[in-house]
């Protein structure tokens, strides 16, 4: 690809929401939620817009025809992203848009601008406006960003939960009524193409293998996950049991004053948040964090509806909410309120039925190896289900550490192989079956194989540790495909 001519035109590094934006002309590639909404602003700052996505569905003409009468200009269809306008001076790509796409080395050689939707939202934040609360990590990103939104709410603060939860950043940073703070989730692919965004305090969960196909391996995966640390205000939140995460903090430019705040399922030192016996612990952000803690909440406030004691994974996503809530200065008792009144999303390690005394679990959420791996370690005895798109991971190490509590795997998808050659290699004695069939009827097949294997006390797992698009068009699709499957199960069980 030959070098492209810099175009004229105002130096986009230099603007924000107070600057005029004539004489860019920013292309967004993307009509989905996040383009929509990144497109939508940019026609407000006085930008001159293009949107270009390869797709034609009524709810894209839709947004199409409400941008067109906004003054930008739309090119939907087959091709439509093969090429950048000659013209351009900003690139805002979808989040799965890979950096080795042509439209965006195109960009990237030719001095064009490339930011992702959160880094366009921050340069657009009004002067005073609601500080970010981050977090990214291979897995726990959704659970934890809820949780911290609804610490944030208990404290009496206007704070929704943003970014790669669903409700694009941009959407709230133009929004004229304003809000307290931002809970923010951040995916790698957002923070590869984003170097301004300052966050208060932020937090990276875990770093495991995924998305190693989009990053092109496993370290640039973490430096792009490790972009949530630079700049930031207060405090820098990282796992201690993931060496990786505290790494990460030590490399990263914060500002002067910022602190590594560490949580633990352990007892805490000075200067983390931990657990003592049932009791969330805070050793950070108290006065006397040498001689003692504060109580911020127990295991029986993160209890599910049956009352079943949280598994650790989602205790080490409590401590990381309440974390970066007391760095933003919250009170401990609204982390106890806030944590009490949270409720897990749909496909997270969701119970969906008993039958002839074997639970079947909902996991779908699971779309990593990592995830997997700590849905299968809270139960004893699994037939698991498995399979989808691996985004060039591998099961290895899952099998390796689960392989005596599995009763036998049931797979499915692009890429099962990659997962039944890591359980011949490590579980030769564990039954599996492949499941190859049409999506109408995939996870009737499932739940029949799997019951058939399933003895009373077992749970029947639905924990990919794939990606569900080469079968489904979302994680949850395939989760409920999966559940109404259990009903009718159930139903022919009487």
């Amino acid at each position: 690809m030959g070098q492209r001519p810099v175009t004229g035109g105002p130096d986009v590094d230099l603007l924000g929401r107070l600057d005029s934006w004539e004489g860019v002309h920013a292309v967004v590639a993307g009509l989905g939620a996040s383009g929509y909404a990144a497109a939508d602003a940019l026609v407000q700052v006085g930008a001159r817009v293009t949107i270009l996505d390869d797709g034609d569905g009524d709810l894209l003409r839709e947004r199409a025809g409400i941008l067109e009468v906004l003054g930008a200009e739309v090119r939907l269809g087959a091709g439509a992203t093969a090429t950048l306008p000659d013209d351009a001076t900003l690139l805002v790509p979808y989040p799965g848009l890979p950096p080795r796409t042509p439209i965006v080395a195109e960009a990237v050689a030719g001095g064009v601008a490339v930011w992702s939707e959160p880094e366009l939202a921050w340069r657009l934040r009004a002067p005073g406006a609601a500080p970010w609360l981050a977090v990214t990590g291979t897995n726990g990103k959704t659970t934890t960003v809820q949780m911290l939104a609804s610490i944030l709410r208990a404290a009496g603060l206007r704070a929704p939960a943003v970014g790669n939860i669903g409700v694009p950043v941009t959407e709230a940073v133009m929004d004229p009524t304003g809000y307290d703070v931002l809970a923010v989730e951040l995916s790698s692919f957002q923070l590869h193409f984003a170097d301004r965004i300052a966050c208060e305090a932020s937090a990276v969960l875990n770093v495991a293998d995924d998305h190693l196909d989009w990053h092109g391996g496993a370290a640039d995966y973490a430096r792009d996950k490790g972009r949530v640390y630079e700049h930031v205000e207060r405090a820098c939140v990282y796992n201690t049991a993931d060496p990786q995460t505290e790494r990460l903090v030590r490399e990263a430019d914060v500002q002067e004053g910022a602190r590594a705040i560490g949580f633990t399922l352990g007892v805490p030192s000075v200067g983390m948040l931990g657990m003592v016996d049932d009791v969330l612990a805070d050793r950070a952000f108290v006065p006397e964090r040498t001689t003692s803690a504060a109580e911020l909440a127990t295991l029986g406030d993160l209890a599910g509806p049956a009352g079943e004691p949280p598994a650790p994974h989602v205790v080490a996503n409590a401590l990381a909410a309440a974390a970066l809530a007391r760095a933003h200065g919250v009170a401990p008792v609204a982390v106890r309120e806030g944590l009490r009144a949270y409720e897990p999303g749909a496909h997270r390690i969701q119970q969906v039925a008993e039958v002839d005394g074997v639970t079947y679990v909902d996991d779908s959420k699971a779309t990593n190896p990592h995830a997997a791996l700590g849905s299968l370690l809270a139960y004893p005895s699994v037939v698991w289900v498995a399979g989808g798109q691996a985004k060039g991971t591998t099961f290895d190490e899952l099998v390796t550490r689960t392989r005596d509590r599995l009763r036998a795997a049931v797979l499915v998808g692009a890429d099962r192989a990659v997962i039944h050659d890591a359980l011949r290699r490590h579980a030769p004695e564990v039954p599996v079956v492949e499941v190859d069939a049409g999506k109408d009827v995939l996870m009737d097949r499932v739940v029949d194989a799997a019951a058939g294997f399933a003895r009373a006390g077992d749970t029947v797992l639905l924990a990919p540790g794939c990606a569900s698009l080469d079968q489904f068009t979302s994680y949850a699709e395939r989760g409920d495909s999966f559940a109404a499957a259990v009903a009718r199960h159930r139903a022919t069980r009487g």
